[in-house]
């Protein structure tokens, strides 16, 4: 019960590490909020999933895959979007973090801690798929929802990069669609030409 409750101290952290985004109020978005948003997603669209999903490990996943923050602190995706050197560090520092937390708590408990995290970062499986593209639709969801002079350039292009997380799933890649066609309308009404944005990589190449 004592490294139950360190890891609970430890997952308040998560409630004042901030992310990049932001939120209509102005201020910017926990990564505690961001994983329940992506849990309450991942219900919502469990009945309009092709296959059949693990639902409990699945959301077990959900609140571990960002849990290494605590001590390795957020990294937005654009920081390491081209850069294959800071991606290595970025991994590097949360295998060291999973690591800390799997010997924080101990056991078998600890263990099942590592071992899904490390599936969720292997990509692998259905669950750890899904996982990894509700990841970045929520964060495209709340970017659409925040006052878009809180964009940064990159996060232009990056409207219409979701599809290489969701096309292995119909529902999935319905719902980013929608989140995309948001995206698109909130650029265009702030007078940023959408046409030069669709293909950033060949873009910025």
């Amino acid at each position: 019960m004592e490294k139950i409750l360190e890891l609970m101290k430890l997952g308040q952290r998560l409630k004042e590490e901030l992310r990049h985004s932001w939120l209509p109020t102005g201020r910017r978005e926990s990564v505690a909020e961001h994983t329940w948003s992506v849990a309450l997603m991942a219900i919502a669209l469990e009945p309009y999933l092709s296959k059949e999903v693990k639902m409990e490990r699945l959301l077990k996943m959900v609140v571990i895959h960002d849990l290494v923050e605590a001590y390795a602190k957020d990294v937005p995706l654009f920081y390491t979007i081209d850069d294959q050197e800071a991606r290595a560090v970025k991994y590097e520092n949360e295998s060291k973090a999973i690591k800390q937390i799997r010997d924080l708590l101990g056991g078998n408990g600890g263990q099942e801690l590592y071992d899904i995290w490390m599936e969720f970062e292997q990509k692998e499986t259905y669950e750890a798929r899904i996982v990894y593209a509700l990841d970045k639709l929520e964060a495209q969801i709340q970017q659409n929802e925040a006052d878009i002079r809180t964009w940064l350039p990159i996060e232009h292009e990056m409207v219409f990069m979701l599809g290489q997380y969701t096309a292995f799933d119909p529902a999935l890649d319905e719902l980013r669609k929608q989140v995309e066609a948001e995206g698109e309308k909130k650029l265009e009404a702030a007078n940023i030409n959408t046409n030069i944005l669709k293909n950033p990589k060949e873009q910025r190449e």
